[in-house]
């Protein structure tokens, strides 16, 4: 027998007082907190709810009664249909100022923790093209914009290399242009994208597990180097051939440009070998005067001026005088180890990817660490 519809309301004129976890704001309504996904505190809006649980309901915007005078305009294009970016309607100061009162509201009220004086949150000096790493997904049928449905068009362009809808792991929206990571990463995207379309190129469909063109990995560093990894779901030699040596025609630039055949069913490279096509098999970071090589599983803090200064609070906090040892769990390629290690005795990572291990034990040559 089939289920029976629920019947939820809509709420008028709900005032939105505060932010919530994962892009959300809230009100209240008869006691009851409403996620509203898109909205900022300030606003008035009619909500109409489409979940609805003991203690809190969930809801989509139908109609502004009135706009907070905290909204800001999105500068991406891409803004509320993309999940990468879900604040850029709020200003980077009250997001700050909301997250804060956020951690310190479940600390202290949630978590009973009697809080000392709490310091501020040091902001990212960068609000775009902070990220050192994004990952892009082909889709040979892309996700078509509310705008783009309701206009009854039929559309011939399905391909798309962009990124994955929130919650839907088989729909990808088309990028033209991300505000997360600096160029090159922009235009390597787009000629991968206009190549593969020119030479006709399957792109991945993962209901059907076929399609050649899987996923793009772009790195970028401080010291200017630039890692490329191209995901294909067969070992096309020709074709991946083809399309690699365009990219290092088209972009010199680029110091690692690697590529990896992926035939399992799910994304994760970590269990795969990768090739390297032209360059080096990895990139340098550098921090504080410290050397890191990094591969293309290593893992490293994505906004690499924010890890500085994470780095820099946990080493004040341990106000290491000399003699300790420190272990540095989750070391990944050593970075926060190799941060301390002349401010401690010794200083032990621990890690279980054999491939950051053994970037570890370079990056610590490299910086003249021996413990």
């Amino acid at each position: 027998m089939a289920r029976k519809k629920a019947n939820y309301p809509l709420i008028e004129s709900l005032e939105i007082v505060s932010v919530a976890a994962e892009g959300k704001a809230l009100g209240r309504y008869n006691d009851v907190v409403v996620f509203v996904p898109m909205a900022v505190p300030g606003d008035v809006v009619d909500v109409q709810v489409r979940s609805k649980r003991r203690r809190f309901m969930e809801g989509y915007i139908v109609h502004f009664v009135k706009k907070s005078p905290m909204r800001v305009d999105p500068v991406c294009e891409h803004y509320g249909v993309c999940g990468g970016c879900k604040w850029q309607h709020l200003p980077y100061e009250e997001q700050l100022r909301f997250k804060q009162e956020q951690v310190t509201d479940q600390l202290a009220r949630i978590g009973k923790v009697d809080l000392p004086a709490v310091s501020p949150i040091i902001g990212s000096e960068k609000t775009f093209f902070y990220r050192n790493k994004l990952e892009f997904t082909f889709s040979s049928k892309r996700w078509l914009t509310d705008e783009e449905v309701a206009s009854g068009t039929e559309f011939a362009d399905n391909e798309a290399l962009g990124f994955h809808i929130p919650n839907m792991f088989d729909k990808v929206l088309d990028i033209r242009k991300c505000w997360l990571q600096a160029d090159p990463s922009n235009p390597i995207r787009m000629a991968v994208r206009e190549f593969c379309i020119a030479g006709g190129y399957s792109f991945y469909n993962p209901r059907e597990h076929a399609g050649l063109m899987r996923n793009l990995i772009v790195r970028t560093s401080s010291t200017g180097e630039v890692m490329v990894i191209v995901i294909f779901g067969g070992d096309d030699r020709e074709r991946i051939g083809a399309l690699m040596e365009h990219l290092a025609l088209r972009f010199p630039e680029i110091t690692s440009l690697m590529y990896v055949v992926n035939t399992k069913f799910n994304d994760t490279i970590g269990d795969l070998d990768i090739q390297c096509y032209k360059g080096r098999d990895h990139i340098f970071e550098e921090m504080e005067g410290l050397r890191f090589k990094i591969g293309p599983k290593s893992f490293y803090q994505t906004n690499s001026a924010q890890a500085y200064e994470l780095y820099r609070v946990a080493r004040e906090f341990a106000e290491l005088g000399g003699g300790e040892v420190v272990y540095d769990l989750y070391t990944g390629t050593g970075t926060i180890a190799n941060f301390v290690a002349r401010r401690c005795r010794k200083v032990v990572g621990v890690e279980y990817v054999p491939e950051a291990i053994e970037d570890a034990k370079v990056n610590s040559v490299l910086n003249g660490i021996d413990n």
